[in-house]
């Protein structure tokens, strides 16, 4: 059971971890953290997930791109975990395979396999299918494309739906008995006795106290922001924000697959199946300046993503076909490259703290495909002040809702055997995105008519309820951009409903 903010005033005591940041790597240490015996405690000044770890391009990969700039450690170690991570959550995470038209104007043929065959073995790939080349002029792949690319490959990559892998990361630090606090900022901390000091303030005002033998900085963008302006410790090390920007727009071609675009620049795109009926077109990569809270796609974005596709599709979406577009930032260690592109998606921790003195990790850089990696890396350096810290575990251990039996569509099935009442939509849904709690979500709901009122599309009152007791959701985005993507197959009427409904 999740546990709910304090009231007016709080003092929690002393904590061995005290976490600022609720987005993916705030998230996996405190669930690491938790589950090895510490008291923990986190704290997000705003809903988990909001900042950037759920306006990312949702793919749990190696980075097939980054073997251009010999980041191997990094593709290996992301390749090793896409496996680990499928396992623990098979139903927010899931094999997609990508279709590459080979355009050699970008790069030879030789290149693309070559990169394919290090991508396929870096890893020790196991429950994925190999890379493989397509005659994109007979196989079904090529259908929707031009004619002049008559060659392909296709590779295995996986597909994650970001906001929810950090809530079932909190879910199970819940459990293991840590203190989650959404929409508490950390306001000042301060090093006392021996220990950090740290004073947070609600949206309501309320004030609370956590001291804490160690105090973690996850802030993300924000972690320059945390180290000075919260801890008022000054960093050796900077973070670089660059701006990653993508457009819904409905699904135009047949197939489970996804696409991978080469551009003139030497980025390339993505092109994912999305919610069903829709595609998800990203990602730019831009240098960003401006504060993170304002980032939001442009007009040159949305025509650099619609002309890449209009390149390669004969039948490609326009401006028109946009139903949904969002831009994040990411968060990225600063190592001097020119081109936004080849700045590293490695992390680096930076701690401020002696034998003696109680220490501060900050975290620069990282990617949701290595966040388990990044907090077990995490914890292992913050060992010598933790002493009674168990041994690591989360490898073998299933998510929230993950401990499937079997195959994902065999466990569909047996869902839909138990609640035959319901429409086949409603029930892939619930176990898409609550695996085995999803029975926990339905309970005794024989028909549509027992889970309450219908907010439209799958969206129930009974969801609705249990995300709010179970998720920490409030806020209308919570329920419907984050949590789950219901505000996507809603109308604009039926949206405007649900919001004067909870008074968000």
């Amino acid at each position: 059971m999740t546990r709910t903010s304090p009231g007016p005033s709080s003092d929690y005591g002393l904590v061995d971890i005290a976490v600022i940041g609720g987005g993916i790597n705030g998230a996996g240490i405190a669930r690491d953290a938790a589950g090895r015996g510490l008291k923990v405690l986190l704290c997000e000044k705003g809903d988990f997930a909001e900042g950037t770890s759920s306006r990312s391009g949702k793919l749990v990969h190696g980075g097939l791109r980054y073997l251009e700039y010999y980041e191997f450690r990094l593709v290996r170690e992301a390749l090793i975990e896409r496996e680990v991570l499928l396992a623990s959550a098979p139903h927010i995470i899931w094999p997609l395979r990508f279709v590459l038209p080979h355009s050699p104007e970008q790069r030879p043929a030789w290149l693309v396999r070559t990169g394919l065959f290090l991508y396929d073995h870096l890893g020790g790939r196991k429950q994925l299918r190999p890379s493989r080349g397509l005659d994109l002029s007979r196989a079904p792949e090529g259908a929707p494309l031009r004619p002049e690319f008559r060659r392909g490959f296709e590779y295995s990559d996986c597909w994650v739906d970001d906001a929810r892998l950090v809530v079932l990361n909190l879910i199970d630090a819940s459990r293991k008995g840590a203190r989650i606090l959404p929409r508490t900022r950390a306001v000042r901390a301060r090093r006392a006795d021996g220990k950090w000091l740290m004073e947070m303030r609600g949206q309501d005002s309320s004030a609370h106290l956590v001291r804490a033998h160690v105090l973690i900085n996850a802030g993300g963008p924000w972690v320059q922001e945390v180290a000075h302006g919260v801890a008022g410790l000054n960093s050796a090390h900077n973070v670089r924000l660059v701006k990653g920007s993508h457009v819904v727009v409905p699904k135009f071609w047949s197939g489970s697959h996804a696409y991978l675009l080469q551009n003139d620049d030497r980025r390339v795109i993505f092109v994912n199946p999305y919610e069903g009926n829709l595609a998800l077109i990203g990602t730019t990569d831009i240098a960003y300046e401006g504060r993170a809270e304002e980032v939001s796609i442009d007009e040159s974005e949305i025509g650099y993503l619609l002309g890449i596709v209009s390149r390669y599709f004969r039948t490609a979406p326009q401006d028109r076909d946009i139903v949904h577009a969002f831009s994040g930032v990411r968060p990225l260690y600063d190592d001097n490259a020119d081109n936004p592109s080849a700045v590293t998606r490695d992390y680096v921790f930076e701690i401020d703290g002696t034998p003696d003195v109680p220490p501060l990790l900050s975290i620069f850089g990282g990617k949701i495909t290595t966040y388990r990696k990044l907090a077990e890396h995490a914890l292992s350096r913050l060992a010598p002040w933790l002493p009674r810290m168990q041994a690591a575990w989360t490898a073998d251990a299933p998510l929230p809702g993950g401990n499937i039996p079997g195959t994902f569509a065999d466990f569909v099935m047996d869902l839909a055997r138990d609640y035959p009442a319901l429409p086949k939509t409603l029930v892939h849904h619930c176990a898409r995105l609550y695996g085995t709690r999803a029975r926990e979500l339905l309970g005794s709901a024989r028909t549509c008519g027992d889970l309450g009122r219908h907010f439209g599309g799958d969206f129930y009152e009974r969801e609705a309820s249990f995300l709010r007791e179970t998720e920490w959701a409030t806020n209308a985005a919570d329920f419907l951009d984050r949590r789950t993507k219901h505000g996507l197959h809603l109308t604009p009427a039926q949206r405007a409903a649900f919001e004067a409904g909870i008074g968000k």
